[in-house]
């Protein structure tokens, strides 16, 4: 049985899709859960400042102007 040559390229996107879809399912399944079932908001704990270096951005809205 062949596949005719206008159907080579869905049935190889299939193929390769079905492949992503079973390989990201058996790495969710033995990926360890760290975030509890009762909590589904992210906290960030470190907020420290970041000190920024160099002239303020100023974004070009009107780029025939040059300043």
């Amino acid at each position: 049985m062949r596949i005719p040559e206008e159907n080579r390229n869905m049935v190889l996107l299939a193929t390769v899709t079905l492949l992503t879809a079973s390989v990201a399912l058996v790495a969710s399944a033995f990926a360890p859960s760290t975030v509890p079932a009762a909590r589904s908001t992210t906290v960030v704990a470190d907020q420290t400042p970041v000190r920024v270096v160099g002239p303020r951005f100023i974004p070009n809205t009107n780029p025939r102007e040059h300043q």
